[in-house]
């Protein structure tokens, strides 16, 4: 008789600032890639924010606005990130090097408190380490800016590099 052994999902946790621009939109666009190859099932995709000031609001109407454009819906609600993220999630891609920064402190307290893996902090990495299409270490946060701001994240950053990186 055939091992019927499920194997867990590789889980992928974006995170940003406030989760209602560049983190929810690198998680509707690998979401959108991951249904289109056919994959649900062997992922778990989510974002999250370094700060809670948006929790439980969507994202901004500009980053949906430009997502929908490429026919990519994000429905994602705005959450911070949590210690139990570093148990949950396989790999946590933050959008920038404060981003980043900010997740390794919040890590460092949660630490003493929380039973969390010894190597967790491993799992945290700049979005744009994967990048392929351009040199940019960051991804841009466009919430002070114009339509533009919001137009190039999803092009340059997400949207490409998300096609062609993962």
């Amino acid at each position: 008789m055939a091992s019927s052994t499920k194997i867990k999902p590789f889980s992928v946790l974006f995170v940003c600032l406030g989760n209602i621009c560049r983190s929810p939109a690198a998680e509707g666009v690998f979401t959108d890639i991951v249904k289109k190859r056919g994959l649900d099932s062997e992922f778990k995709i989510d974002s999250a924010g370094t700060i809670d000031y948006h929790e439980g609001n969507p994202a901004d109407p500009r980053m949906r606005a430009a997502s929908k454009r490429r026919g990519v819906e994000i429905t994602s609600i705005s959450r911070p990130i949590r210690p139990s993220d570093f148990r949950d999630f396989d790999i946590i891609l933050a959008m920038d090097k404060q981003n980043r920064e900010d997740i390794m402190e919040a890590f460092n307290r949660w630490k003493f408190r929380e039973t969390l893996p010894d190597d967790a902090h491993k799992k945290v990495k700049l979005m744009c380490s994967f990048c392929k299409k351009h040199e940019e270490t960051e991804v841009p946060d466009p919430y002070y800016g114009g339509p533009q701001g919001f137009e190039k994240v999803m092009h340059e950053h997400v949207e490409l590099n998300g096609q062609s990186s993962y």
